[in-house]
């Protein structure tokens, strides 16, 4: 299956140690059946510090160390088992992260906003929507009739236009019939899910439809973050309704970041990348959250 990505993806290299928000502290950290056998065919060595280090409760996976943060993480915020053993070593999840794949007529990969070099690179690229072959993907075609493709092309198409920003989101919400809802709901929902970090629960209490920033390079940024979040969720949708709930779910994490930029003051790019990542990682790297906000 061929396999394709937006242009700004060959940008992306994980920064290691120069992190300053490590997707290898806070997440319980999976072990694929795969790398699972890898890890007992190592003999002595650092091969039984990874053996110790495993958890077979219920899905195999890392045993978290103080502050939750993998036992294979160095304290230069480096991986020791790469260091140690090699890459070829890591499991699925620490290989692939922060990718994720959709699956329609063709496979697609992009980058979560989860990892701040990849907000970063994301909300600092403006050609969302170009798409570059990279290559094969072992995959079957994803068999549905409705077209996610040509959905999201519509609000990329609607996104490109040259009014501003305002009137353009004016004009998705206006076409797709979608409304914002009460803010008073919509904080109670946030008021309920689980979250990672219990300050960010705090934070997401400043969300108002009615807040948004004036500014044109944060508009700028609010449109990619947009754009991405399509990208990521309406793609695979299996049908028109389903199509709409996606949408709608995309368009309240952007008022929320439009809340969040506007409650603190955000206007640098590392400012808003560190909020962008704030949400994806409470709400998009949770299936509970999301589904509750769906």
């Amino acid at each position: 299956m061929k396999l394709y990505a937006p242009r700004y993806y060959k940008n992306f290299k994980c920064i290691a140690d120069k992190c300053e928000h490590s997707c290898c502290i806070g997440w319980e950290i999976d072990i694929d059946k795969k790398a699972l056998l890898k890890y007992k065919k190592l003999k002595d060595g650092y091969g039984n510090i990874i053996a110790d280090t495993i958890s077979m409760d219920d899905t195999p996976h890392f045993k978290l160390v103080e502050n939750e943060r993998c036992p294979h993480l160095d304290e230069h915020g480096l991986c020791k088992i790469i260091t140690n053993v090699g890459e070829e070593y890591l499991c699925d999840i620490c290989r692939e992260h922060p990718r994720f794949y959709n699956y329609t007529s063709i496979a697609e990969v992009g980058l979560g906003m989860s990892c701040e070099e990849a907000a970063r690179i994301i909300l600092s690229s403006s050609d969302y929507d170009a798409f570059e072959y990279i290559g094969e993907v072992d995959a079957e075609e994803d068999f549905t009739d409705f077209d996610g493709l040509t959905e999201r092309g519509k609000i990329y198409k609607i996104l490109r236009q040259e009014k501003n920003y305002k009137s353009r989101l004016e004009e998705i919400y206006s076409k797709y019939q979608i409304d914002f809802g009460n803010d008073e709901t919509w904080l109670e929902i946030l008021d309920s899910l689980e979250y990672l970090d219990q300050k960010h629960k705090d934070l997401f209490k400043n969300y108002s439809s009615k807040n948004r920033p004036s500014g044109k390079t944060q508009n700028e940024y609010l449109e990619r973050f947009l754009a991405y979040l399509v990208y990521r969720h309406t793609t695979e949708a299996f049908d028109y309704e389903d199509f709409l709930l996606r949408l709608s779910f995309c368009l309240f994490c952007e008022r929320l970041l439009a809340s969040l930029i506007c409650s603190k003051g955000a206007k640098e790019l590392s400012e808003v990348a560190t909020l962008s990542r704030i949400i994806s990682e409470e709400i998009e790297y949770s299936e509970d959250n999301t589904e509750a906000l769906m």
